[in-house]
């Protein structure tokens, strides 16, 4: 119900030139508008005119999410929209690739207990279970593609009044693609350096009036470049069907399957430091990543593994009911699961620094979640007196539920020297066991690892079950209220009962432990808008956020247990001033905002690992965001922006003191990203991207850090017909080392190195 405009162009002769490969790459005004134009909509002639040889074309683009009440341009929050243009653009393949266009974003890396999969960091706070897929929580740990996605969309600052629990930095939402009212076949065929292969298909289909199908279907397979070791393989389907496309009452169907089949990358161990009293104090390193060459992988190919896979059956009905109100209901039922064993390289005893050894710690876990959910939005638009409401409203039931075990590897040798204990405890890997054969190859060299190292030990799965089941009902409403062409204020709230079981049974002993947790909290959105200029506005906006324990539904990186069962929501709250502008006749978005996020009652622990936790912590970011997105000329597009993160811990627990004052892991204090084509002539575009990320710490104590990097990609394209196009990318240009996940404890993740990629688009 809520729209805004973008221009998009062409150099003449006029030539059908498909998103993916060419055109005048103009991107969607990424932090105004966020959604694609409806699937009949058409051009109005009087929209469009000749300039010098350019067709210059205004299209309406809607946003996605019932919730918004006003056009992006007049909603007071911090959005940023990554369209399909850049998508496909930039060649992006998953959500990582995606959300790497965002400043300010990083990503968190997992272990055992911490599930391996996507962690996205917006604002310094985890929102891995703040992903939702077209406005609906996707749960369960996982790694996501964007074969079936039409754009990303980011919300920032604390945000439940919008997304329920969690958001405290942020949520990210897919939006999926859907049955249009047009025919049309898209297929893409790529190959790279790396055993790099790729095939996508997009076929949408009428039929009769009222009817549609779509159907997109992907391989995938590479080798990680730089990485002597890792791989990944996966295919997907996803069909759909709307009948009732033109009519008042529509229904829409969809499936969703993804597999993959990888070999997860091991990381480069910290080079870590000691505390003085420590007898290896000599020994001491910096905290930064060990310095071995960019390909030095500690993984262990005849153990390791992940297998994923994932499922979502949706249905969408949509009625309606005339006079701008709409009725929408979605249930949506999905599963997915995650299985692997990897190994992280574990120096925290110290082995390679005392006898050149290094500890080949394993991670593992088995994981299955299900979810199923009920949610209904009634959006419209009334009046009462002078006043213009733009009315947002809605319910939703959904049921989580999680069951997870893990592995008993190699027990025979873990019975007497785990992970945990063996190495510097007992004379350090060498000394003891001695690496290769002396140790069954649990010890290998931090120098020169050989990662085909024979595994012979025994792998017993189903151990420690766990089973969680996560409630949750949830009722909110939002008002735009207009009082005149410059003033407006928006408003929202939401309430949440949410409630939390957990039954963990312990293999050896056969313990059994059963947790709860129940709350009940509202969240809120308020803000006002000022609009000197129809193209321009100007906000201020407050906005809440609660985070009980057990968030991630039991397979995530905030989990229930013993230590924080009993404990109550972390609370935090975000105000923002800021303002936005469509420039240079609406070709050109501009955004600018100064904000300040605040968890004022964080979990911390009492003592030390295990130890019961208090809600006692305050954690402070203070930031500045820019952002761009559009056309400088009719031929040059940009987008991009540029964040600042000051993070601080103000308030710590007293088994973590002397982080008291410390960065927040994973937040840099500047980063920035840019996106930019330009079409040479009607066939010849190129583009490049540059990134740059400052120094992140790995953990509170800010004695592990990965270094700042900056990264350069370069595209070009060429439209040999109206049907085909070809796409070059070069993604990291220069083949730069660099570090882009940093875990609190053992290691860091290594950035992929240099990879061309050659794809050919078609279209019928």
């Amino acid at each position: 119900m809520t729209s805004q405009t973008f221009v998009s162009s062409s150099v003449h002769p006029p030539v059908r030139l498909m998103a993916s490969a060419l055109g005048l790459a103009l991107v969607s005004t990424s932090a105004m508008a966020a959604g694609e134009a409806p699937a009949d909509a058409k051009a109005d002639p009087q929209d469009a005119q000749n300039l010098d040889g350019v067709r210059v074309r205004s299209t309406v683009v809607n946003t996605t999410s019932p919730k918004f009440t006003a056009p992006l341009l007049d909603t007071p929050r911090s959005v940023t929209v990554v369209p399909q243009q850049i998508i496909q653009q930039t060649a992006a393949t998953s959500l990582l690739d995606v959300l790497r266009q965002v400043p300010g974003i990083t990503f968190g890396a997992g272990e055992g207990g911490n599930p391996n999969g996507d962690r996205p960091i917006i604002r310094g706070f985890d929102s891995e279970s703040s992903v939702f897929i077209d406005g609906v929580r996707s749960s369960g740990s996982q790694s996501r593609e964007i074969f079936d996605i039409e754009q990303v969309e980011v919300m920032k600052g604390p945000s439940s009044a919008y997304t329920g629990r969690g958001g405290v930095g942020g949520s990210v939402n897919l939006v999926t693609k859907m049955p249009r009212a047009e025919n049309f076949v898209r297929a893409t065929a790529g190959v790279g350096t790396d055993n790099y292969y790729r095939g996508t298909a997009d076929w949408n289909q009428q039929v009769g009036a009222d009817t549609a199908v779509r159907l997109n279907v992907m391989g995938h397979s590479n080798d990680v470049p730089g990485r002597n070791g890792p791989d990944m393989s996966r295919w997907g389907i996803a069909p759909s069907v709307t009948f009732g496309l033109r009519a008042p009452t529509s229904v829409t169907l969809s499936y969703y399957h993804l597999q993959s089949d990888d070999t997860p990358d091991s990381g480069i161990p910290y080079n870590n430091p000691f505390a003085a009293t420590s007898p290896y104090a000599r020994l001491n390193g910096d905290g930064r990543p060990y310095s071995v060459p960019r390909g030095t992988y500690y993984g262990w190919l005849d153990r390791d593994f992940q297998k994923q896979s994932n499922d979502v059956g949706s249905i969408l009905l949509k009625h309606d009911a005339g006079d701008g109100w709409l009725l929408r209901n979605a249930t949506v039922y999905a599963r997915s699961t995650n299985d692997y064993i990897w190994t992280q390289p574990d120096d925290s005893q110290g082995n390679f620094l005392v006898n050149g050894g290094i500890w080949r710690r394993n991670n593992n876990r088995d994981s299955s979640t299900t979810s199923l959910t009920n949610q209904t939005d009634l959006t419209g638009e009334f009046e009462t007196g002078s006043l213009k409401h733009s009315l947002a409203a809605g319910i939703e039931l959904s049921s989580e539920k999680t069951r997870r075990t893990s592995y008993l590897v190699d027990p025979a040798k873990n019975a007497s020297d785990t992970h945990n204990t063996g190495s510097i405890v007992n004379g350090a890997c060498s000394s003891k066991y001695g690496i290769g054969a002396p140790s069954n190859y649990w010890c290998t060299s931090a120098q020169a690892p050989t990662p085909h190292d024979p595994f012979n030990g025994a792998i017993i799965g189903g151990q420690n079950p766990t089973r969680i089941v996560t409630d949750t009902r949830s009722a909110w409403a939002f008002d735009t209220v207009t009082f005149d062409p410059q003033w407006s204020v928006n408003g929202g709230v939401r309430f949440d009962s949410y409630s939390t079981r957990s039954t963990a049974t312990t293999s050896t002993t056969g313990a059994v432990t059963h947790l709860s947790n129940d709350s009940d909290f509202w969240n809120y959105q308020l803000g006002v808008v000022y609009k000197p200029a129809a193209n321009g506005s100007i906000y201020l906006s407050w906005g809440t956020s609660s985070n009980p324990p057990g968030v991630d539904a039991g397979d995530g990186a905030d989990g229930l247990a013993v230590t924080n069962a009993d404990l109550k929501p972390e609370s935090s709250r975000n105000i923002e001033l800021g303002t936005k502008w469509d420039v240079l006749d609406q070709r050109l978005s501009l955004t600018a905002a100064v904000f300040r996020s605040e968890k004022t009652n964080a979990r911390v622990a009492t003592g030390g690992r295990g130890s019961p936790q208090i809600n006692a912590g305050e954690q402070l970011v203070d930031g500045i965001e820019l952002g761009f997105s559009g056309q400088v000329t009719e031929r040059w597009s940009i987008y991009g922006g540029y964040t600042y993160l000051d993070s601080e811990l103000v308030k710590t627990g007293p088994g973590d003191a002397t982080s008291r004052g410390n960065a927040f892991p994973n937040t840099p204090r500047n980063s920035a990203t840019l996106w930019t084509t330009y079409a040479i002539t009607s066939q010849w575009t190129v583009g490049g991207g540059a990134y740059y990320q400052d120094k992140v710490f790995g953990n509170t104590a800010n004695t592990k850090w990965v270094p700042s990097y900056a990264r350069f990609d370069a595209m070009v394209s060429y439209a040999v017909n109206a049907r085909l196009s070809l796409q070059l990318n070069v993604q990291n240009l220069t083949n730069r080392y660099y570090f882009d996940k940093a875990y609190a404890a053992h290691y860091a993740s290594v950035a992929p190195g240099r990879v061309g990629m050659l794809t050919a688009n078609i279209s019928f």
